[in-house]
C-alpha cells in the first residue's frame, strides 16, 4: 500500500482487532459497520446513538433510510456480530477501536454561520470516550471534518482521561445511492495518522483490518491533517466539475451547442476524464455544499481570500443553476404558473437514496411556490412527511402542496412535468398516457437530461433539456454581435497609430 514518504514501524507488536464500536448509526457509519460485519464474521460491531427511536427502526423491519443492497446485507449479520445499541458506555469501554461517525453541521449562529463547523457532536463525542474509556484506545474519526480537528478530539482526551489515545482520520468516500457496493470494493481507503510510534502502530492494525477484503494496493497512508484536507478538496473538486459543465449548459442553450456532446468531446480527454461532466439542475446531498462553505471558511481563517473567492463561485454557480431552472418553466409557460398544477418527478438529491438533503429540488419547489404554483410531488423512496419536512419553512407549501402514489396521479391535470431526480424508473413511464391526461399544451423540464427528448416532442409535449438547443428559438445561426461603429475622425487616428 502507499505510504508517501511515511512508513509503518515494523517492529510494533500487532493487536488484533476483536471489537469495533462504531458511533453515529446514520448513512456514514451503518453501511460502513455492516459491510465490515459481513466481511469480518470474527470482528464484533456494535453501532451506538443516542437516538432510540433511530436504533429501534434498525431493528427492526422498516429503516430509517434506503440504500440498494443494505437490508439484505443487514438482515445476514443483525444479531450475528453486528448489534445496535444506545449504551455508549459499554460500546466503549469493550471496544478495540472506537470510529466517530458523528455529524458535522454547519454553525447556524454566531461567528462564521452558515460556513464554519459546528463541532459540538465531536467535542461531546470526545467526553463520551474520555468518561467511559478504562484503557487505551484508538479513535478514528470517519465523518468529514475540517483540518486540525483531531486537535480538538487529542486535547478533551489528555486532560479528561489518564490513558494512552491516538486519534486517526479515515475519511469516508463511498457514495449514497451505491455505498455498500463502495464500502465492499472502494477505489481507495485512506487512513492518516501522526508521525509517532504510537500512531504509526494504530495506523498498521487499522491497515490489517481493512485488509481483510480489501487489497493493500488501494489503502492509502497520510499525514493526519493530509486526510483530513483530502476529503474537503476531492468533494469541492466534484462539485466544481458540476458547476462547470453547468456553467457550460447555459451557453449551450444561448448558442444551439448540446450540452451533451460538448461533455463527451472535453470528457474522452484523459486529462480531463468523463465523470461528473453531466449537467443538472445543481448538486446536492449533505457532502458538497457543506464541505465547500468548511472549505471557504478554512481560507478565510488562514487570509486566502483569493481562495476562498474561487471555491465560492463554484457554490454561487450551483445557486444561480436552480434558480435558472425554476425561472425557465415559469418563462416558458407564458410567464406565468399561478394556479397551475405541476407534477414534481423526484425530490430525493439523486436516485436510489431517500436522502433529500440540500436537494435541488427544494430550491426549484420554493421558487415555484413563490409563484402560487400548485405542486403533486412523486418520489419513489421519499415519503409524505420527508416533503413536508422539506418544504416546512415555506408558508404557501400546505395550500399548494400534495403528494402522490405514482407517477401518473402527480401528472394527472398537471400542466408541466419537472424531472428532478434521475430516478431509472420515470424512463419506463408511459409518456402517451400522461399526455393525455394532462393540460395542453403540456410541458416537460428534463432537469436530469433522462428522457428521450425526439420521443417526447413526437407525442406532442413541449420539452426543455438542460444545455439542450432550444426548439422554440430561430433556427439561423447566431452570429457574434458585430463591433461599435467607429467615427471617421477615430479611424483616422487609428490609422496613423498603426504606422500608416
Amino acid at each position: 500500500f502507499f505510504l508517501g514518504s511515511r512508513a509503518l514501524s515494523t517492529e510494533m507488536s500487532k493487536q488484533t482487532v476483536h471489537h469495533v464500536a462504531v458511533i453515529g448509526a446514520g448513512h456514514v457509519g451503518v453501511p460502513h459497520a455492516i459491510v465490515m460485519a459481513h466481511k469480518c464474521p470474527d470482528v464484533k460491531v456494535t453501532i451506538v446513538d443516542d437516538d432510540h427511536r433511530k436504533i429501534a427502526a434498525w431493528n427492526s423491519t422498516l429503516l430509517p433510510f434506503f440504500e440498494p443492497s443494505l437490508q439484505e446485507t443487514l438482515e445476514e449479520v443483525r444479531g450475528v456480530n453486528l448489534s445496535f445499541a444506545t449504551d455508549f458506555d459499554a460500546a466503549i469501554k469493550s471496544a478495540d477501536v472506537i470510529m466517530a461517525s458523528v455529524s458535522t453541521p454547519l454553525k447556524d449562529s454566531g461567528a462564521g454561520a452558515g460556513y464554519a463547523p459546528d463541532l459540538q457532536f465531536w467535542e461531546r463525542i470526545a467526553r463520551l470516550i474520555a468518561q467511559s474509556a478504562a484503557g487505551p484506545k484508538t479513535i478514528v474519526e470517519r465523518s468529514t471534518v475540517p483540518v486540525k480537528s483531531a486537535d480538538i478530539i487529542k486535547q478533551v482526551l489528555a486532560f479528561n482521561n489518564p490513558h494512552p489515545m491516538v486519534v486517526l482520520s479515515n475519511p469516508e468516500f463511498a457514495r449514497e445511492g451505491s455505498a455498500m457496493m463502495d464500502q465492499a470494493s472502494p477505489e481507495r481507503v485512506l487512513i492518516g495518522g501522526e508521525d509517532s510510534e504510537a500512531a504509526r502502530a494504530a495506523v498498521e492494525q487499522l491497515v490489517d483490518l481493512y485488509a481483510r477484503w480489501i487489497p493493500r494496493e488501494r489503502v492509502i497512508v497520510s499525514g493526519l491533517w493530509s486526510a483530513e484536507l483530502s476529503k474537503l478538496a476531492a468533494n469541492a473538486f466534484l462539485a466544481q466539475r458540476i458547476s462547470s459543465i453547468n456553467a457550460i449548459s447555459a451557453l449551450c442553450e444561448k448558442t444551439g451547442a448540446d450540452v451533451s456532446e460538448v461533455a463527451y468531446a472535453v470528457g474522452v480527454d484523459s486529462r480531463v476524464g468523463r465523470k461528473h461532466l453531466t449537467a443538472s439542475v445543481g448538486f446536492g446531498g449533505a457532502c458538497y455544499e457543506t464541505h465547500l462553505r468548511n472549505l471557504i471558511y478554512l481560507s478565510r481563517a488562514f487570509r486566502l481570500p483569493q481562495v476562498a473567492d474561487y471555491w465560492e463561485h463554484v457554490l454561487a454557480l450551483n445557486d444561480w443553476q436552480k434558480r435558472r431552472f425554476a425561472n425557465v418553466v415559469v418563462s416558458s409557460m407564458f410567464n406565468t404558473v399561478s394556479g397551475k398544477r405541476l407534477a414534481i418527478l423526484g425530490v430525493s438529491y439523486k436516485k436510489n437514496t431517500s436522502d433529500t438533503r440540500n436537494s435541488p429540488a427544494w430550491d426549484i419547489c420554493r421558487a415555484l411556490l413563490n409563484e402560487r404554483a400548485e405542486l403533486a410531488v412523486y418520489d419513489p423512496r421519499v415519503s409524505q412527511q420527508a416533503v413536508a419536512l422539506g418544504l416546512r419553512t415555506h408558508e404557501k407549501a400546505e395550500q399548494l402542496l400534495r403528494c402522490e402514489q405514482d407517477a401518473y396521479l402527480a401528472a394527472a391535470g398537471a400542466h408541466a412535468l419537472l424531472l428532478l431526480t434521475e430516478w431509472d424508473e420515470f424512463k419506463l413511464l408511459d409518456y402517451t398516457r400522461i399526455f393525455e391526461s394532462m393540460e395542453k399544451p403540456a410541458f416537460v423540464f428534463d432537469g436530469r437530461n433522462l428522457l428521450d427528448h425526439a420521443q417526447l416532442r413526437d407525442i406532442g409535449f413541449h420539452v426543455y433539456g438542460i444545455g439542450k438547443p432550444l426548439h422554440t428559438l430561430p433556427t439561423e445561426i447566431v452570429a457574434p454581435p458585430a463591433p461599435p461603429p467607429v467615427a471617421a475622425e477615430q479611424s483616422l487616428h487609428m490609422i496613423k497609430d498603426l504606422g500608416a
